[in-house]
């Protein structure tokens, strides 16, 4: 009795490293450096980037596995994959080529009895909570580089500070949107980002994001920016839709209603009350949409 865990340990992962090893030191990273993203000694990485580790000849063959390397080794090495995420996209390829790709055929070699029931072994969901929290995080991280190396979006910044969000696909809730724990402050004309995005941690951003949503907007991630005419002519001349909202009135009814009246708005905005400053919210399918946005007026 063989386990497909075991075709896992025995053939994938030494393919897998070797081929990740060689592609990370390929970019130019150090031995320490590829050691500690993997999470493996100095001496055994200078083993997988030196061929000195059985491969096995059918994974090098898989197209889903070349593609993970190389989406993993572009990722790591550049800083927009963590190890976390690059862990949970490796587990996912690992499941699929257990449900009848390259895994479940080597299984069957070492237990043949398998074959004549043509089942699947899998155990993990592809699709997972998980997974997909960690792409978003990282879809925001994405988008905070942007805003950060953008010349001008400093100027942008609202007195209240700025942040940047991103909900799940099924968000429901402030928990289920990650954004800048505090907020994207202006520091002598530098716009300065306090951490890593987390999620939970965006009251009133979040808020509108999801009040958005509700009203009927296709949008997965906002950025607020200050508000003045200005800000809305330069948005429109580039050719995005804007539309106002009552500060003043229930966030959420607001924005059901200014959707209602312009359902394809790429910008929603108030002018303002009694002790609220004025804000302009971008909203698009991504954090780095947004981020995009904001660099054609910074």
């Amino acid at each position: 009795m063989r386990f497909v865990e075991e075709i896992v340990v025995d053939e994938f992962l030494p393919t897998f490293r070797s081929l990740l090893a060689e592609a990370l030191r390929e970019r130019d990273l150090t031995q320490s450096e590829v050691a500690e993203l993997l999470g493996i000694s100095q001496s055994a990485v200078s083993k997988y980037a030196h061929g000195e580790v059985e491969r096995n000849e059918r994974l090098l063959e898989n197209g889903r596995l070349a593609a993970l390397i190389e989406e993993l080794a572009d990722g790591l090495a550049s800083g927009e994959m963590t190890p976390v995420q690059a862990l949970i996209e490796t587990e996912v390829v690992v499941r699929e080529l257990e449900q009848g790709g390259t895994l479940a055929a080597l299984h069957e070699d070492a237990v043949p009895e398998l074959a004549e029931y043509g089942g699947d072994f899998a155990v993990h969901d592809p699709d997972s909570n998980l997974r997909e929290a960690e792409q978003t995080r990282s879809s925001v991280r994405r988008g905070l580089r942007l805003l950060e190396n953008t010349s001008g979006f400093a100027t942008l910044i609202p007195a209240v500070g700025s942040n940047l969000v991103e909900a799940l696909s099924d968000a429901t809730g402030i928990e289920d949107v990650a954004g800048v724990p505090g907020r994207i402050l202006d520091v002598k004309g530098r716009a300065t980002i306090p951490a890593e995005p987390e999620f939970g941690v965006s009251e009133h951003v979040a808020g509108v994001l999801l009040a958005a949503r509700a009203g009927g907007a296709n949008a997965n991630a906002m950025v607020n920016i200050r508000y003045d005419d200005g800000v809305v002519d330069d948005l429109e001349a580039a050719g995005y839709t804007t539309v106002a909202f009552d500060a003043e009135a229930d966030t959420e009814t607001a924005i059901a209603a200014a959707l209602d009246e312009c359902p394809d708005a790429d910008v929603l905005y108030q002018t303002g009350g009694m002790g609220i400053e004025p804000i302009s919210y971008v909203i698009g399918p991504d954090a780095s949409a947004v981020a995009e946005i904001v660099r054609e007026i910074a």
